[in-house]
């Protein structure tokens, strides 16, 4: 599989999100992927990019707590 263009994604982090700099960015790309990136790197780092099924089970297991510290 190739890497998916990210020239034209639409960045978009959480309103909950606060300006220190803690925050992760999201992209909805075509074909129903997700781009996750680090805000602190301004669009420099590495990005992550989930199928939609992998981005269904993430979001599943965060709102079962699954990734809460012990």
């Amino acid at each position: 599989m190739s890497a998916p263009d990210l020239s034209r994604a639409r960045w978009r982090k959480s309103t909950y999100s606060g300006n220190n700099g803690g925050c992760v960015e999201v992209a909805f790309l075509d074909g129903g992927q997700v781009a996750v990136r680090d805000t602190k790197q301004l669009g420099q780092g590495p990005v992550l990019v989930f199928t939609p099924p992998e981005w269904d089970a993430f979001l599943k297991g965060a709102k079962a707590e699954e990734f809460d510290p012990d």
